[in-house]
C-alpha cells in the first residue's frame, strides 16, 4: 500500500493489474460504509458499501483520470445505489419520527434535555423525509459524508450551482419545518 499515490494513479494501475484496486477500497470503504450506516440499517449499509466498490471496480475503465481523488466518484455511485432504497429510507425516517423517546433513568435535568433532544430528532427526521430526493442526497452528502460543493456536484453529476440551489432549498425547508409554530423562519 503506497499512500502517496493519488487515487487516479491507483486506478490507472488497476486497469492493467485489477488487484491494485484494493488500495481504493482500503482508502475509502470506511467513509462510504459510515455514510451509509447513517442512512440505512447496519446490515444493508455493509451490503450497499460492498456493492459500491463492486460497481466502481467494474467501471474503473470509465473513471475520469483528471480527478486525483475517487471520493466524489464513489459517493456518486453510492448515491445512485442508495436511490433504490429511497422509499425504504423515507419510511424509516417517518418511523424514527414516531418512535418513543428512549427510557430515561437519570436526573430530571438530563431527562428534560433528553426529551427535548428526542423531540428535535423526531422533527428533524420527519422534515428530512419530506425533502425531494435530490435535495436530500445533496444535504446528506454535505452533512454526513462532509463532501464539499464541488465534490457533491461530481458525486451527483450536476453543476455546482445546482448543488447550491438544492442545499439552499433543503435548508430553507428544514428551517421552516423546524421553526416553532407562529414564528416566521425567514424573519
Amino acid at each position: 500500500m503506497v499512500m502517496d499515490q493519488t487515487d487516479t494513479s491507483v486506478i490507472r494501475a488497476a486497469l492493467e493489474r485489477p488487484a491494485a484496486f484494493a488500495e481504493v477500497f482500503d482508502r475509502h470503504y470506511g467513509a462510504i460504509r459510515d455514510y451509509l450506516a447513517r442512512r440505512l440499517p447496519a446490515a444493508l449499509a455493509e451490503e450497499v458499501a460492498a456493492e459500491t466498490f463492486l460497481v466502481a471496480f467494474e467501471r474503473r475503465f470509465d473513471y475520469d483520470l483528471a480527478y486525483p481523488s475517487a471520493r466524489p466518484w464513489l459517493f456518486g455511485i453510492t448515491t445512485n445505489l442508495l436511490g433504490r432504497h429511497r422509499r425504504d429510507e423515507r419510511r424509516r425516517m417517518q418511523a424514527y419520527r414516531r418512535a418513543p423517546p428512549s427510557p430515561i433513568d437519570d436526573g430530571i435535568e438530563d431527562a428534560v434535555a433528553r426529551a427535548d433532544a428526542s423531540l428535535a430528532r423526531n422533527a428533524l427526521a420527519a422534515a428530512i423525509a419530506t425533502l425531494e430526493p435530490g435535495d436530500r442526497d445533496a444535504l446528506m452528502l454535505q452533512a454526513v459524508a462532509e463532501l464539499t460543493y464541488p465534490e457533491i456536484a461530481l458525486a451527483l453529476g450536476v453543476p455546482p450551482g445546482t448543488v447550491k440551489s438544492r442545499l439552499n432549498r433543503a435548508r430553507r425547508q428544514l428551517s421552516e419545518a423546524l421553526a416553532p409554530e407562529g414564528v416566521n423562519a425567514s424573519g
